[in-house]
Formats: structure tokens, C-alpha cells, sequence
């Protein structure tokens, strides 16, 4: 830990102090872990329960668009915000509050007789999920000094989350066929009421540094300007035309804040968010592979779906059991990420993983109009198991490069960095997807051309829409429809398949090896950084003796040191 959170956990009383000792850190890891596993099913749950909201809430098409999205809208938004501040407040105090706002939100949905009750439910859910999934991340760095340890939680989180992904649409389709919707939130509430005691006794606190006041202004312009970028390239992924002012509005405006965000933190002595850990070619990097693996698969996950459902006419619960596969190969690679890492590497380690991604990609091109079970089996193995171990190692270079009292902004960064990626990638491979697409349907012979015009927007219209012209002309628009569809596939999957591979290259810039030896702590670090080191420099006259002392830990210094 670093000297402010030995501090604070030695006077938190006996039980916290050793929360982060001997065998109670996996303590500590499995309170983590519950936490994130509520998190990644709350994102998910919710994609089954749509038609049965739909039926009884009678949402708008605005307010149903609203009722998805608002989560991880507002969740993405506030990342910056809560990580930052539970380096300054606390994260365990962050946590536990996110924990509290959760169970409420959740009671609020499961009982909503209102769309827009349902809406603000979501959007107060976003706010507990923005206050729990930083602080688990950074309490996991304070609780793991040791980076071999540390990596194997990050494996186990990890697959952790790979796990709530999954069994959300899962939970929610058994819980569905037995009780009425809101149960998908009501399961939140025991968990909840579990956790924060369970927290609130074996959590330590920690803190970073707290030199100079909390930049309010620099939390609100971050969260102002990543709501807008995320709601343009949400709605960009949607369909709606770039040059529409609900898109090209909020992203400018989104992008204009951010902007002046980070002239913002260039110019403070004590800046919400340390830029100078990108100036660490290992944090930087490892950035950019988490938007990267994420930029090239959200998108194609959800196009997945459609595949399995309209094309090869699976159930939503079948569909899901043919996407198991995925999650238990990342939870295997998950698992086994930390030897990995030991043995070859961050650098190696990504790009492998980036390179069996896209081998993975490229085997679903072979993808037809008939169901081929043992490639799309053998095809998402590959991809859960490489997609993973990019994430891993990306995740896991990324804390360790973040300076131990910064750990809340750093896992900050990674997580909206998962999320901007994810956003952007829904918006470009939707993108590439109608562009292929759509030339397919626009004229069948037939077909009259306001109803191509229709069934040019997605597959479930033109399916729609074949159904109430019937006949011959029915079936023609559905054949064209499908055929263009497994063709925007094949297109988008060889896109992905190239940011994939840009993402191999970038990951050759991270370290060669582990550097598992944590430093010993300066005066300086524990009594808050001089302004040469915040930056990511180091004072002139520090060179001369740790070029004579310590030559490894200068080498690692000057390109990509690992605590």
C-alpha cells in the first residue's frame, strides 16, 4: 500500500487492517468480486426483459430507447468522477455507497409503473455502478501490492465479470418464464443487503494522495463531455444520420468539454486526472488496446446475436447457451492469465491474445445461411480465450503502471476507455454492417420500393415487413434480406478482423517482461509527488545516483515502469 493508505487502514480498527493481510486479501477479493458480478448482470439483464417492459409499461419509442441505454450512459459518465473521488474520500466509502444507491434504484425499477420512473431507476443505477466499478479495481490495487498476486485477482475478477455478462440474459430469460419483469432487479436487493455489512467489515480504506483541493469543475466538465460523446456515438449505432443535430450536437459539444478537460488538468498543480501516466508508454498503450479489442467486438457481439436468431432461427435462450462457450473459455483464460503474463509477458501476452482474436473473426466468415454448430463452437472458444487474455493483460499493465495513490483515477480511465470503445464500436461496425447490407435489399424484384426502402434499415424489418407482403414477393425480400445480411456479416467480421491486428501492433509497444519487484516507496511519494515526478518526469539531479544504484529500475523508469 501505498504510505496515505497504511495510514488510513491502521487506524480503521483490527478487522479492516487485516482485511488486506495473509488470507483475508481473498477475502477482500471475493467481497470485490460479488460486487462487480452485480454490475455486469444489471448491464445484460435487461436486453430479455424488453418486450415483456414493452407490453406492460407501453413505453415510446424515445422512452424505450431511453430505458436501455440510460445505464450505461450515465454509468460511462460518472467513472471519471467517482474514481477520482475515492482517491480523495475514501474508496471502500464510495464503494459501500454505491453498494446502498444500488439496492434503491433497484427496488425503484422493479416496482416502476411509469416508463419514466423506470428511466430515472436506470439512470440512478448508472450512478451506483460508476461508484462500484472503479473503487473495486483500485481497492483491489491497494489490497495486492505484490504484482504476481495482483495479477491472478485481476484474472479472477475478470472472469468474474466475463461470468455476469453472460448469466445476465440467462437470469433474466428463467426469471422471466417464472415471475413478472421487475424480478430482473428485485434479485439485486438480498446481494445488496449481503454486501454492505459484509463490506463495511472487511473492506479496508484507502486513499490516494491528497494534496490540493478536489477539482469540482475539471469532474463535472469530464462527466458533461463523456455524456455527450457517449450519447452521439450511441445514437450513431443506432442508425440515426451523422449530420442529425441530436447526434452531431452532443458529440461536438462532448468532444469540446473534453477537450478542456485536459487543458484543464495540464495546467494544475494538483490535476483530477495525472496525464502524466500516459506519458508511461505501458499505461498509454494498455489504454488504447482496451478501446481497440473493444472497438472491434461489442458490435460484433450484438450482430452475433441477430445471426444465431434471425438467420439461423435459434431461441433467445438457445442463442444464449451457443454463446456459453465464449464466457467459459474467458473465464479459463481468466483464470490462467497470471502464469501466462509470468511466462511470456504483457507484450507477447496481448498481441497473442489480439492475433487469436482475429483468427477467431476470420473462421467466422465461413459463416453461411446453414447452421454450422462445430465451427461457430470451435470459432467463440478462440475468441473468448483471446479476447480475454487481451483484456487481461491490457487491464493488468495498466494498474500496475498507475502510481498506487492515483489507483481510483487509473481504474477509472480503464473502465470508461471499455466503455467509449464499446460505444464507438457499436457505431462503426453498425455502420459498416447497413452499408453492406442495405444495396442487397433495396431492389428485389417484386418488391415495391417503399417497402425495400423498409427492409433496407435492419434484418428484423425486412423480416417484418416480408411477412405482411407474402407470397412470392415475401419470400424473395426474405431471401435477399438474409443473403445480405450473412454478407454484411462476412464484411463487418473483416473489419473487426483489421482493428484486431492495428491492435496486435499497438501491443508491441507495452513491456517485454513482468517486472514483478514492487519499489520502495520515497519520502517523496508518500508526502505527495513534486510536480516533476506527477508529470511523468524525474528531477535532474535523482539521475546520477540511480544510474549507479539501481540501473534496472532507471531502464524501467525511462520507458515502462512496473511497480
Amino acid at each position: 500500500m501505498s504510505g496515505t493508505s497504511a495510514a488510513t487502514a491502521a487506524v480503521r480498527g483490527p478487522h479492516r487492517r487485516a482485511a488486506g493481510e495473509g488470507a483475508g486479501r481473498w477475502v477482500v477479493l471475493v467481497v470485490l468480486c460479488v460486487s462487480l458480478l452485480l454490475v455486469a448482470v444489471d448491464a445484460t439483464v435487461l436486453h430479455v426483459a424488453v418486450p415483456a417492459v414493452t407490453e406492460d409499461l407501453r413505453p415510446g419509442a424515445v422512452e424505450l430507447l431511453w430505458i436501455v441505454d440510460v445505464y450505461p450512459l450515465v454509468c460511462a459518465s460518472l467513472l471519471i468522477l467517482f474514481g477520482t473521488l475515492g482517491d480523495r474520500v475514501g474508496r471502500r466509502r464510495i464503494l459501500l455507497l454505491g453498494y446502498a444507491l444500488f439496492g434503491v434504484a433497484s427496488a425503484l425499477a422493479a416496482f416502476a409503473h411509469h416508463p419514466q420512473t423506470l428511466i430515472l431507476a436506470r439512470a440512478l443505477l448508472g450512478v451506483g455502478g460508476a461508484m462500484i466499478m472503479p473503487a473495486t479495481l483500485s481497492i483491489l490495487r491497494q489490497v495486492f501490492p505484490d504484482r504476481r498476486e495482483r495479477a491472478l485477482a485481476i484474472g479472477l475478477w475478470s472472469a468474474v465479470a466475463a461470468v455476469g455478462a453472460a448469466v445476465g440474459p440467462l437470469l433474466g430469460g428463467f426469471l422471466l418464464e417464472h415471475f413478472w419483469w421487475g424480478s430482473v432487479f428485485l434479485v439485486n436487493i438480498p446481494l445488496m443487503l449481503v454486501s454492505l455489512p459484509v463490506g463495511r467489515l472487511l473492506l479496508p480504506e484507502s486513499t490516494g494522495g491528497r494534496e490540493g483541493p478536489w477539482d469540482v469543475t475539471g469532474a463535472l466538465l469530464a462527466a458533461a463531455g463523456l455524456f455527450g460523446s457517449v450519447f452521439g456515438v450511441k445514437r450513431l449505432g443506432g442508425g440515426e444520420p451523422v449530420l442529425s443535430a441530436l447526434t452531431l450536437g452532443p458529440l461536438l459539444l462532448g468532444a469540446a468539454l473534453l477537450v478542456l478537460f485536459v487543458r484543464r488538468q495540464r495546467h494544475r498543480t494538483h490535476p483530477l486526472v495525472d496525464l502524466g501516466m500516459f506519458a508511461r508508454p505501458a499505461f498509454g498503450t494498455a489504454v488504447g488496446c482496451i478501446v481497440l479489442a473493444m472497438l472491434a467486438l461489442v458490435g460484433l457481439e450484438l450482430i452475433a446475436a441477430q445471426y444465431l436468431q434471425l438467420v439461423l432461427g435459434l431461441s433467445p435462450l438457445s442463442t444464449g447457451l451457443r454463446l456459453l462457450p465464449l464466457t467459459f473459455a474467458a473465464m479459463a483464460a481468466g483464470l490462467v492469465g497470471a502464469r501466462v503474463l509470468r511466462r511470456f509477458g504483457p507484450r507477447r501476452m496481448v498481441c497473442a491474445g489480439f492475433c487469436a482474436t482475429a483468427l477467431a473473426v476470420l473462421a467466422l466468415t465461413a459463416m453461411g445461411t446453414a447452421d454450422a454448430a462445430g465451427l461457430l463452437l470451435a470459432a467463440f472458444v478462440l475468441l473468448g480465450f483471446g479476447l480475454e487474455t487481451t483484456l487481461f493483460g491490457a487491464y493488468e499493465s495498466m494498474l500496475s503502471e498507475a502510481p498506487a495513490h492515483r489507483a481510483g483515477g487509473a481504474a477509472a480511465i480503464g473502465e470508461t476507455s471499455y466503455q467509449l470503445g464499446a460505444g464507438i464500436g457499436i457505431a462503426l461496425l453498425g455502420t459498416v454492417m447497413n452499408a453492406a447490407y442495405a444495396p442487397g435489399v433495396s431492389r428485389v424484384p417484386g418488391v415495391p420500393a417503399g417497402a425495400s426502402e423498409q427492409a433496407s434499415h435492419s434484418l428484423g424489418e425486412a423480416y417484418e415487413i416480408a411477412g405482411r407482403l407474402g407470397g412470392p414477393p415475401g419470400d424473395a425480400l426474405r431471401r435477399a434480406a438474409r443473403d445480405s445480411f450473412v454478407h454484411g456479416l462476412h464484411v463487418t467480421l473483416l473489419v473487426s478482423a483489421g482493428l484486431l491486428l492495428l491492435g496486435a501492433l499497438a501491443a508491441l509497444r507495452l513491456p517485454r517482461a513482468m517486472q514483478c519487484e514492487e519499489p520502495a516507496e520515497r519520502p517523496a511519494e508518500r508526502q505527495g509527488e513534486r510536480p516533476a515526478e506527477r508529470s511523468g518526469e524525474r528531477p535532474a539531479r535523482d539521475l546520477p545516483a540511480q544510474r549507479e544504484t539501481e540501473p534496472v529500475r532507471v531502464a524501467l523508469d525511462a520507458g515502462h515502469r512496473a511497480p
